[in-house]
């Protein structure tokens, strides 16, 4: 091959490098799910060695493709974040793909700001982590006036669009069930957000758990808002009216952290007198004292699964819409116990 500094790099170049035959690289470029994974590295790299990746943008522009994916997530903080942008990213580079990080903060005008990105071109999809239609999208716009998209984390209430995320539902079920098993019958379900479609969700796995048990049980919700400090309220709130569970089963870790925090300042030691169970499995949950006992979310797969989904619409539009519900694991730590004798 000559020095290529000293003219532009061609998909003869790019071919050559990587092993392969020209119609493999422009076919890698033009639709690389049909391009096997160690192909599709190899023409990669070989891009990146020859500096053909302009000419590749170039392609994309006459193609009216960036090979760009717009993320749009209400709080880049969230501690599930991290993990299912993991996933995010390592999918759409095994396919050439980059990724755009849109941080809403639950506000309209940073949504429109960011649908920019797909109105000029500088985007071909959209994954959702906000739970719901951007602004510009609503309320029923029909997707043909829409580029691809795929909600993740969040469900979005729309029946046309595909959705990747944790099987809330059977997950709260069987956090439920775990309480039951270790004796508890006085069960309270500290809420997320009233917004928050995923509180509902949990609190009908926790409700099938309930009704599903030998004995009769009280179904019984305080509402919080997924923060420490509603957890911590929630407590108040019980003690209070003298009105007190055995066991704490919250919609999230930062709930069921707020709630083990207020009990300790009360005196009260977790898991010997009130046992406390998470969703979610942050990093400090395993950090915290007691470590605390959740449901982790394979975030990093549901990432994963959701890119995967987006491009597979990118080459096909007349795919269907899908909903994967992934399976919860039950993470047993040290904040739940048997119940106590004399309670």
């Amino acid at each position: 091959m000559d020095d290529p500094g000293s003219r532009p790099a061609t998909i003869e170049d790019v071919a050559k490098l990587a092993g392969v035959s020209i119609a493999t690289v422009s076919r890698a470029l033009r639709s690389p799910e049909k391009v096997a994974e160690s192909t599709r590295k190899k023409v990669t790299a070989a891009i990146a060695r020859t500096g053909y990746t302009a000419n590749a943008m170039a392609q994309n522009l006459r193609m009216q493709r960036s090979q760009m994916v717009l993320v749009l997530a209400s709080a880049i903080a969230d501690p599930n974040f991290a993990g299912i942008l993991t996933g995010l990213e390592k999918a759409a580079n095994d396919r050439g793909y980059g990724v755009l990080i849109g941080n809403t903060e639950g506000t309209t005008g940073l949504e429109q700001n960011y649908l920019r990105f797909l109105s000029t071109g500088m985007a071909d999809g959209l994954i959702l982590l906000t739970g719901h239609i951007p602004v510009a999208g609503e309320p029923q716009t029909p997707l043909t006036a829409l580029p691809p998209i795929i909600a993740t984390e969040r469900p979005v209430d729309r029946a046309d669009i595909s959705y990747v995320g944790v099987d809330d539902v059977a997950s709260a079920k069987m956090a439920t069930e775990y309480l039951i098993s270790l004796g508890h019958r006085r069960i309270v379900f500290i809420s997320g957000g009233p917004a928050d479609v995923r509180s509902d969700l949990r609190h009908s796995g926790y409700q099938k758990g309930l009704m599903e048990s030998a004995v009769t049980l009280r179904d019984w919700r305080l509402e919080g808002d997924g923060s420490a400090e509603s957890g911590r309220a929630a407590v108040e709130r019980l003690f209070i009216k003298d009105d007190l569970p055995t066991a704490f089963f919250c919609f999230n870790d930062n709930t069921a952290i707020g709630v083990i925090s207020a009990l300790q300042m009360r005196g009260y030691r977790v898991p010997v007198d009130f046992s406390v169970l998470g969703f979610d499995d942050i990093p400090f949950a395993n950090n915290f004292t007691p470590g605390l006992t959740t449901i982790r979310q394979p975030r990093q797969h549901i990432g994963e699964m959701a890119m995967s989904l987006l491009l597979d619409k990118l080459a096909n539009r007349t795919l269907s819409v899908q909903t994967h519900l992934l399976h919860g694991d039950l993470i047993v730590r040290e904040s739940c116990a048997g119940v106590r004798k004399d309670r």
